[in-house]
């Protein structure tokens, strides 16, 4: 029996594969199970920031796996407490401190949570708890029932109502629409710097600005997912400081690209005091029993998740991705193809946007899902962003060569459509 009849007779369906078997990885090349190579600017959807099978991050695991795999969060082990260290201190560079789940619907979920922790704390006139947190649309924050309530697409919550109550969705990058938005029931605002689902969006300096100008106006916490974005991805260690290197936000999550490859996430609450008269610190609301995970925070996720952030770090992979963005952008722009709408994002996380009148598709095929199969057949391997985009995710130390080779692969296929080629 092979792969796909395995996954036929044993596997949920909730996932719209390619019919693709990968086997094994390096670096920025997989293979699949005939044996033909493909150059991976997926990389488990921004999950493999150093490429697949980095021997720092191999190594970390073979050691720490050889030494001690899981223990309760019952104990202390100091993998965690030196994980905690590297991104508080390097990479967040704020007073705070952290709580490690295992993906970016958990640490957003804990977000959600610590919101409504301090809607208990500094509650409405009346006495009622706030509980409201403010999202946008296109947004994407998860799947698990918190997170897909806060997520701002009708299509991921269609068949799972009644959702979570307490969100409400306003437009992106409108800073208009933020004013009057706030209720008494507004505890938080949460939102991706870039939205990465949701067609790689970038937020501006001046609408994050507003957003943390209403924020301290009304008293409401400022809550960054990271999941996608952080830790280099985009230019910076943490992408809101790229276009709004002043803003301190009152928490933060995060996920696939801090682990290398290895199942981990976590949230971040701000140490500033937010009851004066007893000296109460935002990241001491969620104390003993508030929150938990049997696996969050492990000893052998935490020794691939040190080895992934300081590799990251102290090769400023951050600089590379800058760097190989600004040459895509480039060469996109050299080739003065009508096929591009635009090229978003910010470092290496990229979004080409299509234009769908001069790609013809069948009846259920999108413009980017099309290319998107087109460019597997060449050889590379992307993800789509809604119906008109694709994204580039290579790895953060991606080199000149294998950018030029994926262009060139990109540029193949665009040119079947390319009205004016060059």
């Amino acid at each position: 029996m092979n792969t796909k009849e395995l996954f036929n007779d044993h596997v949920m369906a909730t996932y719209g594969r390619f019919p693709l078997t990968l086997t094994e990885g390096k670096g920025t090349r997989v293979r699949d199970d005939q044996g033909r190579e493909y150059l991976d600017f997926c990389m488990g959807i921004a999950v493999c920031s150093l490429g697949h099978c980095h021997p720092k991050v191999v190594t970390a695991i073979q050691e720490q796996a050889a030494k001690l795999i899981h223990v309760s969060n019952l104990y202390f082990t100091d993998n965690q407490g030196l994980l905690a260290e590297e991104i508080n201190q390097e990479h967040v560079k704020l007073p705070g401190k952290l709580f490690f789940s295992n993906s970016g619907a958990e640490a957003n979920d804990g977000l959600i949570k610590s919101a409504r922790r301090y809607g208990h704390l500094k509650p409405q006139a009346d006495g009622k708890p706030r509980f409201e947190v403010l999202t946008f649309k296109q947004s994407f924050h998860g799947r698990t029932l918190g997170s897909l309530a806060a997520t701002g697409q009708e299509k991921i919550h269609q068949g799972f109502d009644p959702l979570l109550t307490g969100f409400r969705y306003l437009p992106y990058n409108d800073i208009c629409a933020l004013e009057g938005a706030v209720s008494s029931e507004t505890v938080a605002i949460l939102l991706e710097p870039i939205q990465g689902e949701g067609g790689v969006n970038v937020a501006t300096g001046e609408f994050l600005e507003a957003i943390q100008a209403l924020c301290k106006k009304n008293d409401l916490l400022l809550f960054f997912d990271e999941v996608q974005t952080g830790f280099g991805r985009c230019g910076d260690a943490m992408a809101w400081r790229v276009n709004a290197p002043g803003i301190e936000p009152d928490g933060i999550s995060w996920a696939k690209g801090m682990g290398g490859g290895v199942p981990i996430g976590s949230f971040w609450l701000s140490d500033r005091i937010v009851d004066q008269e007893k000296e109460v610190k935002l990241s001491s609301l969620m104390n003993a029993g508030s929150h938990g995970s049997t696996y969050g925070g492990n000893p052998l996720v935490c020794a691939a998740s040190l080895a992934t952030l300081k590799e990251i770090r102290e090769q400023d992979l951050a600089g590379n991705a800058t760097y190989q963005a600004q040459r895509i952008r480039n060469e996109i722009e050299s080739w003065g193809s009508p096929v591009v709408t635009e090229v978003r994002g910010l470092g290496l996380l990229l979004g080409i946007g299509l234009n769908p009148t001069l790609i013809p598709t069948e009846d259920g095929e999108t413009c980017a899902l099309k290319i998107v199969k087109e460019l597997m057949a060449k050889g590379l391997l992307v993800p789509p962003a809604g119906p008109e985009t694709f994204r580039l995710l290579p790895p953060l130390n991606v080199t000149n060569e294998e950018i030029d080779e994926a262009l060139s692969i990109i540029k193949s296929v665009l040119s079947n459509y390319d009205t004016n080629p060059s």
